[in-house]
């Protein structure tokens, strides 16, 4: 699925300022596209994942639109939109977010968990290939409380890819990771994307340029001109 930001900003205010008007990601057009994998690079604090979150569905912009097809999805409501990101996108947060009452494979199934889905049980098989892909199938029936930062970071992978979603969202998913499981990750990545999902990824690192086919850079809240890497 295409996904397109045309004119997409975002401005906050600074209560500790007073009114003052901070602007986080200054209007931006963007394509994501399917079978591609892209890569928004950028220091921190420089906007990349307040974009990510507008394009993912998780933040209105302020300014423009935000299309999956030829859908704004920001004009949906919030059952709807809730519905269409559990169905069509996957998100790997920045952050660690496991729940702690189930175990490693209840988190990566968790999507199907949230809507009561009758095809829970068809997930587990590939649940346990992802598991297996991540190397952490030893963990299957692990509590999160008994993991490490890089297990639980490989949990979110999982279970951002479980549905088979149409677009992937990564905010920086290799932290936390060495070096041989940063690679694992994004060979994974990027394969996803060659099957024909659109990935788009948000890092600092410089590695994961050799796996772009897009790449661009984001200072002060404006993304520059896009970077064909092939």
């Amino acid at each position: 699925m295409k996904i397109t930001a045309q004119g997409a900003g975002k401005d906050f205010i600074r209560q500790s300022a007073g009114t003052n008007r901070f602007t986080a990601v200054q209007p931006t057009d963007i394509e994501i596209e399917p079978g591609k994998l892209t890569l928004l690079m950028g220091r921190s604090g420089s906007g990349k994942s307040t974009l990510l979150n507008i394009l993912s569905g998780l933040l209105p912009p302020t300014t423009g639109k935000v299309l999956y097809g030829d859908d704004d999805i920001y004009s949906f409501d919030d059952v709807k939109l809730s519905d269409f990101r559990n169905i069509h996108i996957g998100v790997i947060p920045q952050g660690q977010t496991a729940i702690q009452s189930l175990d490693v494979i209840g988190n990566i199934c968790l999507p199907y968990m949230l809507k009561r889905d009758t095809e829970l049980k068809s997930a587990y098989p590939y649940a346990r290939e992802l598991m297996e892909r991540l190397g952490i199938s030893h963990l299957e029936n692990v509590m999160p409380a008994e993991l490490s930062g890089g297990e639980l970071r490989r949990v979110a992978i999982a279970r951002a890819m479980i549905r088979k979603p149409d677009v992937i969202f990564a905010d920086e998913p290799t932290c936390d990771l060495d070096d041989e499981n940063t690679a694992l990750v994004l060979g994974l990545l990027k394969e996803t994307a060659e099957r024909g999902t659109s990935v788009f990824i948000v890092t600092h690192e410089k590695d994961a340029l050799a796996y772009a086919d897009i790449s661009y850079r984001m200072d002060s809240g404006k993304i520059s001109s896009e970077k064909p890497n092939r």
